[in-house]
């Protein structure tokens, strides 16, 4: 099958990039604007491999959709690209609402006019997965689990900006026929994340012998998914899960945001045993706005019906992670200058085509 990936230079993104093209025998067509971001770096391992393509162009731009969909005949789709980051939704919704919710809106369109297009069997066998994320459900109470069946309460910008565009999705299914699935997806960690997120900003920081800031009490509670894991159940779900599904990934590691940076803390000093002893070095800090204190999956049904489970345990992750940061020193948050002028010149290059 020929796939189109959007948002496959990103983080997640060309974690299944790699691994479709590792350990199936798809195709990929990798549609990415190649925003802050992206990291190019992340592709080097498959930039030339003969079933491997890549198209910088913005989800949003329906014209480029088109002729991308025209020019590479894809068998289907599996939706990534999006603004991510909550704390940057509360301070600039407009490019959530824009990408997330606008974004799908155009390449829907795209994947229904294609659909529409193909021979019977072929439009049969067509797929959308849209890749969501467990924080559509809100804030789950003390006792409370989130299955499939759970309603939408997003709390944040992004988090509603991703709940809306699952609601376009179940009505391109309904209105139009297009076969689609989502998924919702944990807090996802590994290899090159952008550092702005938790587990690298932890990494980074403990480093370079800084204050590690974590909100509020660090009491809140989130489920922690290796990135290799996540790929790997993207494409399960994409080749067998049921049109019209939902499915919960999470690999029920379950830490407070505090004990989680211990743990980072704990491997750093373990593995760079030269430098100031990191764990005492946690800075609580002002609250995030509308911050969920705890996220819960039920996952019975991506393990049941297709027979997937995570593989990496959050201490082996975690170690793994801290090794690449490691080696990477140049990609910490004192490096992102770096990957910004690396994603620049990866946005100057012609397509590969």
């Amino acid at each position: 099958m020929r796939i189109l990936v959007t948002g496959g230079a990103g983080f997640l993104g060309s974690a299944l990039v790699r691994h479709l093209l590792a350990e199936t025998r798809h195709s990929v067509i990798n549609v990415d604007a190649v925003t802050y971001a992206a990291l190019p770096g992340a592709l080097a391992d498959v930039e030339h491999d003969s079933r491997y393509v890549f198209e910088r162009a913005d989800v949003r731009a329906a014209a480029a959709m088109d002729a991308i969909f025209a020019r590479h005949d894809p068998d289907g789709v599996i939706h990534l690209a999006a603004e991510s980051h909550v704390d940057r939704s509360i301070a600039g919704p407009a490019a959530f609402v824009s990408t997330n919710v606008g974004g799908t809106q155009v390449m829907l369109e795209a994947a229904r006019r294609h659909r529409d297009r193909l021979p019977g069997p072929r439009a049969d066998a067509f797929r959308w997965l849209q890749v969501s994320t467990d924080e559509i459900y809100g804030s789950a109470a003390p006792d409370q689990v989130f299955d499939e069946s759970s309603g939408y309460a997003p709390n944040s910008p992004y988090a509603a900006s991703k709940a809306a565009a699952d609601q376009l999705v179940r009505a391109w299914r309904v209105t139009y026929g297009l076969p689609t699935v989502i998924t919702h997806g944990a807090n996802t960690y590994g290899p090159f994340q952008y550092p702005e997120k938790l587990v690298p900003v932890a990494i980074y920081r403990a480093l370079a012998g800084r204050d590690i800031p974590l909100y509020g009490n660090g009491t809140q509670m989130r489920d922690w998914l290796h990135v290799a894991d996540h790929a790997a159940a993207l494409a399960r779900v994409f080749e067998a899960g049921r049109v019209g599904a939902r499915y919960n990934i999470g690999a029920g590691q379950v830490c407070t945001n505090r004990e989680l940076v211990l743990r980072v803390a704990g491997t750093v000093d373990r593995l760079a045993p030269e430098r100031r002893p990191s764990g005492h070095r946690i800075r609580f800090v002002a609250d995030r706005a509308g911050h969920d204190q705890r996220y819960a999956l039920d996952t019975r049904r991506i393990r049941e019906e297709l027979a997937w489970q995570p593989r990496v345990a959050l201490e082996e992750g975690l170690e793994a992670t801290v090794r690449w940061c490691m080696a990477h020193p140049e990609l910490g948050p004192d490096g992102a200058g770096c990957v910004r002028s690396r994603a620049s010149a990866v946005a100057a290059a012609p397509n590969r085509a």
